[in-house]
């Protein structure tokens, strides 16, 4: 019976060491929201929809411990349509991010499909509505790619307030290391109130075929202040190459002649939060000029409301409005959809587990 009752001990202190040496953690969002577009050319659209704040998904994170203050780490993430239940990011199973790494106090260095520093710089810095709902920073300003994929990325420790990351996506074209490569950057800076970040993006554009195409270039300031009854955002980018400024929808609104992409684009926003009651209200403007012949500059106006029912569960309101010059076809998006007009109504819920 004694060697019974040390064997168990044994191996239930042997599951506690394994436990504190590694974890896999299962997280994940399912966000489902009714959205009123309007102002394009196939009419007015009213749709039950997911990904209206952030995009619906279920992640797996894991670490294990090496020794040495080094731990190996991984995660992956799929993104899901809760009202269809499709796959997101056009079917891939783990289209969010997949990747596995090493950390330790040096830093991260991880390889797979990663979040572009650029993208990281609006959505953690630059702006209030954290790519999402009606006001998504996307459907204007430039969204040099949110994801990269075949990439290496590393992440320096903070030190002073500073942090810095390089990435660099491989093209994987026979013959050629650069085309179809993507490359970035960041700097980072916070203290108290204040958050500060540049970042760079590269997008070569050549591909197998097509040879000694222009590429695509996007620098980007991103900053914020909270003063705690209003936290102040502002975030401007330079976009210049073929594919530097995004239309999500070219032609949603029935032009004769389709607009055509900036590539040479400046974008200004400036955006805040200020809490209210359980919640906060959100708001901001933004602006692209469009420093090209054709001078198809765009203005989106949001604003919108996210009420706290727990930690966990929100529920969200939101409008945004575009107004488009000289033939520009830009439309009010969501976090996961392209929309199909100037305007654009949200109201929905989101929950986290």
């Amino acid at each position: 019976m004694k060697q019974h009752i040390l064997a168990l001990a044994i191996l239930s202190a042997c599951s506690s060491m394994a436990a504190a040496q590694s974890s896999v953690t299962m997280y994940g969002m399912v966000d489902m929201g009714v959205v009123r577009e309007s102002g394009g050319a196939a009419g007015s659209v009213t749709k039950l929809t997911s990904g209206v704040e952030n995009g619906s998904r279920i992640g797996f994170r894991g670490t294990e411990d090496l020794g040495g203050g080094n731990s190996a780490i991984f995660l992956l993430e799929s993104g899901f349509q809760a009202d269809t239940g499709a796959l997101g990011q056009g079917g891939l199973l783990f289209g969010r991010q997949a990747y596995v790494g090493l950390a330790g106090n040096w830093g991260t260095l991880t390889l797979g499909r990663q979040y572009a520093p650029n993208y990281t710089t609006m959505t953690t810095v630059g702006d209030p509505f954290v790519a999402g709902l009606a006001g998504v920073f996307s459907s204007v300003f430039a969204n040099s790619g949110a994801r990269m994929n075949n990439a290496v990325k590393y992440v320096s420790p903070k030190f002073n307030g500073l942090s810095g990351e390089v990435v660099y996506g491989a093209g994987e074209v026979a013959g050629s290391n650069s085309a179809s490569s993507v490359a970035g950057a960041a700097l980072a800076y916070s203290a108290g109130a204040f958050n500060m970040r540049v970042g760079y993006h590269h997008r070569d554009n050549d591909t197998a075929t097509l040879k000694n195409q222009s590429a695509a270039r996007n620098t980007l300031l991103a900053m914020n202040y909270d003063w705690k009854v209003v936290k102040g955002f502002f975030a401007y980018g330079v976009n210049k190459g073929l594919n530097s400024s995004q239309l999500s929808n070219p032609n949603a609104y029935g032009l004769a002649v389709a607009a055509r992409p900036s590539t040479d684009s400046r974008d200004l926003l400036v955006g805040v939060t200020v809490p209210a009651g359980p919640g906060r209200v959100i708001a901001s403007y933004i602006h692209k000029d469009d420093r090209t012949a054709f001078n198809q500059d765009a203005s989106q106006y949001a604003i919108g409301y996210t009420y706290l029912l727990s930690k966990r569960t929100d529920l969200y309101a939101a409008y945004g409005k575009i107004s488009n010059e000289n033939g520009a076809s830009y439309t009010v998006n969501s976090a996961i959809d392209t929309g199909s007009g100037n305007r654009a109504f949200n109201l929905g819920m989101r929950h986290l587990f």
